[in-house]
């Protein structure tokens, strides 16, 4: 699809990336999923508008998308009903879906297992429901009359209640992924088996970090979101102790709440686990900010007190480790108090010094101390 991406740096709802990082974050999302990427635009903006961005920006979108034949506009947001009902009267013709939909739309691609796909259709329907009645909303405020009577009416109520329906079935069958999931659980806690989580932000490397602890091989891309199913995988540590490690969803900025709340059980793996493995893209750009989102969202799902250890992925790819320490990512002294490790996934440099720190924080002998990145002044 020829597609056109906006953004709003709205400033009463201020992000950790930038307005420039955060649509360079969503043109990979949209290639991801497929798109042609023609343009993107973007907008300061005290607050959003009805239609998201201003009277002269949306001058401007329906010319370029009248001139450069673009059938679909991504927004930067999670769009309201209202506003993405009068963006679409708007522009007419063209398609328009925000973040949210656009995530959505990947995992709903990527999934392979039964709860994965359980999970993503819970998290579209309930994205889904207010946007069905949003559109019907001119209807009810009539009361009645002319244009409220028949089919049309008894439509839109059937397919609400299908929704609800399809929701709470969802919820169910979920719930009992649950409860097997907790008996899986405590019979790991009757073998007496620690559990090490890999997390970061998507596309760090945490699947092919997993697949050179454990043997495996899960699907490792370069792309967002190539891992969505948890896989877990037991190896044996130099002390000869047998751990799980398990490989989770990549975090990202405006993680859907839609996408949180349907990937509960998934989350509860990591709330199980002894450890975490905290994977940094040493070489990215935008290293730094990611770090603080991951910190975020683990706070948000009060994890921030879990031990963990900090793996700085991907050296390989840099001609020298202390010069990317001196932009701020993370300081030397910083990475040895805060039990960080460099390694490369790819060349396997530094997993000696990983398995060996593994071994020594399930054992008791290192301080835990949580590395909570310190924003700029």
């Amino acid at each position: 699809e020829r597609t056109l991406l906006l953004g709003a740096d709205i400033r009463a709802n201020r992000q950790v990336l930038s307005i420039t990082e955060s649509t360079a974050e969503l043109k990979q999302l949209a290639r991801s999923a497929g798109a042609h990427v023609i343009k993107t635009l973007t907008q300061k903006l005290p607050r959003p508008t009805q239609v998201y961005v201003g009277k002269g920006k949306l001058d401007e979108i329906r010319n370029i998308t009248k001139n450069q034949h673009i059938n679909t506009v991504i927004c930067d947001d999670e769009l309201s009903p209202t506003q993405q009902r009068n963006l679409e009267i708007a522009l007419k013709d063209v398609k328009v879906i925000d973040r949210t939909a656009l995530i959505l739309d990947l995992f709903a691609s990527r999934t392979n297992t039964r709860e994965g796909r359980l999970q993503v259709e819970l998290a579209q329907h309930e994205y889904m429901l207010p946007r069905l009645a949003g559109q019907w909303t001119h209807l009810e405020r009539l009361g009645g009359g002319i244009g409220t009577r028949g089919p049309g009416e008894t439509q839109i109520e059937t397919d609400r209640q299908i929704i609800r329906t399809k929701i709470q079935r969802l919820k169910k069958e979920l719930s009992n992924v649950s409860k097997h999931r907790n008996i899986y659980r405590k019979r790991r806690k009757t073998e007496g088996l620690s559990i090490v989580s890999l997390v970061g932000y998507t596309n760090a490397g945490k699947s092919t970090i997993f697949n050179k602890l454990t043997g495996s091989s899960v699907r490792a891309e370069n792309k967002l979101f190539s891992t969505l199913d948890p896989v877990t995988r037991k190896i044996r540590l130099e002390n000869g102790k047998d751990i799980l490690i398990s490989d989770t969803v990549g975090f990202i900025q405006k993680l859907p709440t839609a996408v949180v709340a349907a990937f509960k059980a998934t989350l509860e793996e990591i709330h199980e686990s002894n450890m975490i493995l905290h994977v940094i893209e040493l070489p990215n750009t935008h290293a730094e900010s990611q770090v603080v989102i991951v910190e975020k969202i683990l706070e948000e799902l009060n994890l921030q007190n879990k031990p963990r250890i900090l793996v700085l992925n991907k050296i390989d790819l840099m001609k020298n480790v202390q010069e990317k320490m001196n932009q701020n990512v993370i300081s030397k002294s910083d990475a040895e108090k805060h039990n960080a490790v460099f390694i490369s996934a790819t060349t396997g440099e530094g997993f000696d010094n990983l398995t060996e720190r593994i071994c020594k924080s399930l054992e008791g002998e290192s301080d835990h101390k949580i590395f909570t990145k310190r924003r700029k002044d």
